[in-house]
């Protein structure tokens, strides 16, 4: 591949990699977890030019990473809770997102907030968004996003002319940013790869190693061949999200972090349901949470709740009462009003929050998203909290932790140091529409291709050259081409096909049939790059079918113990 970072076989390269280690020639720091925190903790790790493996037991942001709200925002809600360092170190890192790590990733997207009472909401929620905006203004650099602006009841009606005559006498709109989740961490991975690090996915940690008290390194499984194996570590991260007490016990930790797991649920709906902007979202403050609207190319991303999650974390999924919660306070503030049948999709994600003590009932909205990291055994460092937007900053304070005084000589680079196809995006977007002419699409299909690949779109126009049927739409799912299919086999480390599927691409919400369609198309595409036979395809089709229809079905039921049973039967 032009790029020429990543051989197609990473994953074999970093089990290879992973099984030499020894006690005699350790990883200097080895990351279990391969959502956000960790991905970003090897990535840190590794631009430091130290000797680093991550794994997940599933797929690279299969849990969390995967389901967010889709943002890096700076958090404007936690103005309300006076957490202003947690504000001004999110506004930040969103603004180094967007200029300088990972713009092809990362983009700005305008919010109205609309007023219900002109003169108090004018004054008390355009004060907290002046400072905001504020916090976010550097002296000698040129502002990531523009300032708000007071929007009128005639100027919000020509913004989003879909909200009902009387949700607003007027708006605020102001900036935050977007970003497809799940392939932001996949680049992460990538991008560590790129610096040496061994990433393996679907590879679980089921022990780890002692040497007396100290950990020096796990016990591992392989979930494609069922291999096991040790991995030695002179250090060990933990960034494991709602699975961290999990861990802390497989480790027979006497210390550890608590984490609350809260649910938090999504639905989509076409971009026609919405009469609006297509480029600005809408925010709106509920009695439980925040409801946000957000544009997407082709449809909106409605959420999110905010409930306890009391069942198996590997499975949580949305119930009836959830989507009708969702599309009850949307019509709240709509003037078109939703139904059932206007939802495409739904999913739902864990948020792991640390656990203080808290009053009984006390809602998970009020436990603070700031960070801890702990050691939990030693050479056994825990980090739990945050938000996704401060991904880099956890990263870096998990690697300076468990490096102790060493630190001092291996400091972070990754303020400085871009993610995989940032750097020249802003000449490949001068010169999309030759891209376009050169390969008969359209210049929306380029932008679309440029906002998920960056200058690693080079990659994907060689296998195009290669074999012209592969810039094809692909069948099922024509927002997307045949190549990225392949190329998420190839190059993005994708094992089965939900992977591609749900991950990769994002048809388990954009799509009516939750990328059913495109199912056999995609297995078809990519049995001889990942090596699967007739059987092997068959099956993998076939597993996805059925975990589509349990969320389906989940998505009837009235209670979480039922919807996350009926899910739990279809998980690998």
């Amino acid at each position: 591949m032009r790029n020429g970072e990543l051989s197609p076989n990473f994953r074999d390269q970093a089990l290879e990699t992973l099984k030499k280690t020894s006690a005699a020639d350790p990883l200097d720091v080895f990351v279990v977890g391969g959502g956000v925190t960790g991905a970003g903790s090897a990535f840190d790790a590794a631009t430091r030019g130290l000797k680093v493996g991550v794994v997940d037991a599933k797929d690279w942001a299969s849990g969390t990473s995967s389901r967010s709200s889709k943002l890096m925002h700076g958090g404007l809600r936690y103005l309300e809770m006076l957490d202003f360092k947690l504000v001004a170190e999110a506004l930040k890192e969103r603004d180094l997102l967007l200029q300088h790590t990972a713009p092809h990733l990362v983009e700005p997207v305008a919010f109205v907030f609309p007023f219900e009472h002109r003169l108090i909401d004018r004054a008390f929620i355009g004060s907290g968004v002046l400072l905001y905006d504020t916090m976010a203004t550097r002296p000698g650099r040129k502002r990531a996003v523009p300032m708000h602006r007071h929007l009128g009841k005639k100027a919000l009606a020509s913004h989003f002319p879909g909200l009902a005559d009387d949700a607003a006498v007027g708006a605020l709109e102001y900036y935050d940013a977007k970003v497809d989740d799940a392939r932001f961490v996949m680049t992460l991975v990538r991008s560590a790869v790129s610096y040496g690090a061994a990433a393996a996915n679907h590879v679980s940690v089921i022990g780890y190693l002692h040497d007396g008290d100290q950990v020096t390194g796990v016990h591992a499984r392989d979930e494609i061949s069922g291999e096991e194996f040790d991995i030695h570590a002179r250090r060990t991260i933990l960034a494991g999200g709602v699975w961290t007490e999990e861990q802390q016990d497989l480790a027979k930790a006497d210390a550890g972090l608590k984490v609350l797991a809260s649910k938090g649920v999504h639905i989509t709906v076409a971009e026609d349901k919405i009469k609006a902007d297509p480029n600005t979202g809408i925010i709106s403050k509920t009695e439980k949470s925040v409801l946000f609207v957000i544009p997407w190319e082709g449809y909106w991303v409605i959420g999110t709740t905010d409930t306890p999650w009391n069942e198996d974390v590997d499975a949580p999924v949305a119930t009836s009462k959830d989507i009708d919660y969702l599309i009850e306070h949307a019509n709240a503030i709509l003037a078109d009003k939703l139904t059932r049948d206007d939802v495409i999709g739904v999913y739902s994600g864990l948020r792991p929050l640390l656990q203080p003590v808290v009053k009984e009932g006390q809602a998970s909205t009020k436990v603070s998203r700031e960070h801890t990291v702990m050691e939990v055994e030693p050479a056994l460092a825990a980090i739990a909290g945050g938000k996704f937007t401060t991904y880099r900053v956890m990263a870096e304070d998990a690697v300076d932790f468990v490096l102790g005084d060493d630190a001092k000589d291996r400091r972070s680079l990754t303020e400085s140091v871009p993610l995989l196809g940032a750097q020249g995006v802003g000449a490949l977007r001068r010169g999309q529409s030759g891209i376009a002419e050169k390969y008969g699409w359209d210049e929306d299909r380029v932008k679309r291709l440029i906002r998920r690949y960056g200058t690693l779109i080079e990659d994907l126009l060689d296998l195009v050259d290669e074999d012209p049927e592969l810039g094809q739409p692909l069948e099922g799912a024509e927002r997307y081409l045949r190549v990225e299919a392949h190329y998420a086999a190839a190059a993005e480390g994708a094992v089965h096909l939900g992977d591609i599927l749900e991950r990769r691409m994002r048809l388990n919400y954009e799509s009516p049939d939750r990328g059913k369609s495109a199912a056999d198309a995609v297995a078809a595409i990519v049995a001889s790059v990942l090596g699967w036979d007739a059987e092997r395809q068959s099956a993998e089709v076939e597993d996805f079918n059925a975990h589509v229809d349990a969320q389906v079905a989940a998505e009837s039921t009235d209670d979480d113990a039922s919807a996350a049973a009926l899910v739990g039967e279809t998980l690998h």
